[in-house]
């Protein structure tokens, strides 16, 4: 039976095509489309779909307000009756779970809907406003970030709808409980002029905020959930949206400091480039500073001027003392290397002295069951792939603030 159904099963990934549309003319235009990084989040783990010949599933969004077309066709569906009774996979039953309510299943009436994108702006405050100039030669492109809170009018019905794109972006993505006044968040459009001379916007990117409680009267923004939509990659709006997130938040005394929930690798890069780009031209970070070691002043004006966290301020002056040191002279390189790895090797120590605390007080078969039995010979390896790999991360840092 596998064998005779086998090409009934699709991969989920495979058959999605997405849209941000403007107008009917962005519908038939193929390089508008895009589409999923994963979709087990919404058809389960090995992101199969069954049943279906021809199958395409198209989830289709108007630019500004991100109302939603869901199109689903095929040319031959499973009969459960000429199959020993197996259906074909509820793909409608298992997106309405998660799209915002008001999608709809027709595209005319979507498009008729787009006329209502034409007066579309976005909610909130804005913050920030850039240009990016195209390497390609082409017209400046313009973009803006705005402010938002649970209270904002309007926005939590535009949300719901925004949400819904880290499900296939994000993994072990979850929506967030709207109901507490903690959360904000961070939005991006790119703006741009029709020829008629309207102003339109796109949704390009965006990003969630916890407000933590530090005692005794401070907060702890905690950065949760950034997507940029991948027809916005590559074009350096993350780091944009990060900086606008600091812009708001350092300048409230309140705020201890900033952190991030779980970044992922690319995250953290930007996060590092961003931060060193910032600490660069603090007094602290002196070239001739940062050969003396990582200090409390790095630390304090870190936190005082970007409000950048003790752990974070550290891997900014490993990333600004590579930027400084000289590569080919070995002594200068050795030193480096070694006071990274020092800090790498840190909580293997602490790991080791209590051991040694808990060889005097268990008895030895006890201790024996516990002990570890890694050797020298594996620790050395491992953190010499460890420091291999973080000096890794740390170039691409460091070219991209050389070079953009």
């Amino acid at each position: 039976m596998t064998d005779v159904l086998g090409h009934l099963v699709v991969d989920g990934n495979d058959v999605m095509e997405f849209k941000l549309v403007h107008s009917a003319k962005d519908i038939e235009n193929d390089e508008t489309s895009f589409g999923p990084e994963m979709c087990h989040q919404v058809f389960g783990e090995n992101e199969n779909i069954f049943g279906y010949t021809d199958l395409q599933i198209k989830l289709y969004y108007s630019a500004g307000s991100l109302q939603t077309y869901l199109g689903i066709s095929y040319s031959d569906k499973i009969d459960p009756k000429k199959s020993g009774g197996l259906k074909a996979d509820d793909i409608e039953g298992e997106l309405k779970k998660v799209l915002a309510p008001g999608y709809v299943t027709n595209l005319d009436q979507f498009i008729s809907n787009l006329e209502r994108d034409r007066t579309f702006k976005p909610h909130g405050k804005l913050l920030h406003s850039f240009n990016i100039e195209p390497n390609d030669g082409g017209e400046k492109r313009t973009f803006e970030v705005y402010y938002c809170e649970t209270s904002t009018p309007g926005f939590l019905d535009y949300h719901e709808r925004l949400q819904t794109f880290l499900l296939w972006y994000v993994d072990a993505a979850s929506f967030i409980d709207v109901d507490d006044d903690q959360w904000t968040f961070f939005t991006m459009f790119e703006k741009c002029k029709t020829s008629e001379g309207s102003t339109t916007y796109t949704t390009a990117a965006y990003a969630t905020v916890f407000r933590y409680y530090a005692y005794p009267c401070h907060q702890r923004p905690r950065i949760s959930q950034v997507l940029t939509l991948p027809p916005f990659r590559k074009l350096g709006l993350c780091a944009e949206l990060v900086q606008a997130i600091y812009s708001h938040f350092i300048i409230m005394p309140e705020v201890l400091d900033i952190t991030v929930e779980d970044p992922s690798q690319d995250f953290q890069r930007i996060r590092d480039y961003v931060d060193a780009k910032n600490c660069e031209n603090l007094p602290a970070f002196h070239p001739d500073k940062l050969f003396q070691g990582f200090s409390p002043e790095m630390a304090n004006q870190a936190r005082s001027k970007y409000k950048i966290n003790k752990k974070q301020a550290r891997r900014v002056y490993e990333i600004l003392r590579l930027k400084n040191t000289n590569t080919s002279d070995k002594n200068a390189y050795l030193q480096y290397r070694l006071d990274v790895k020092n800090r790498l090797n840190a909580p293997f120590q602490k790991k080791k002295l209590e051991m040694k605390k808990l060889e005097k007080v268990l008895k030895p078969e006890e201790y024996a069951a516990t002990v570890s039995t890694t050797g020298a010979s594996e620790t050395h390896g491992r953190l010499s792939s460890q420091y291999l790999a973080l000096e890794d991360e740390y170039r691409r840092v460091i070219h991209r603030i050389q070079h953009y």
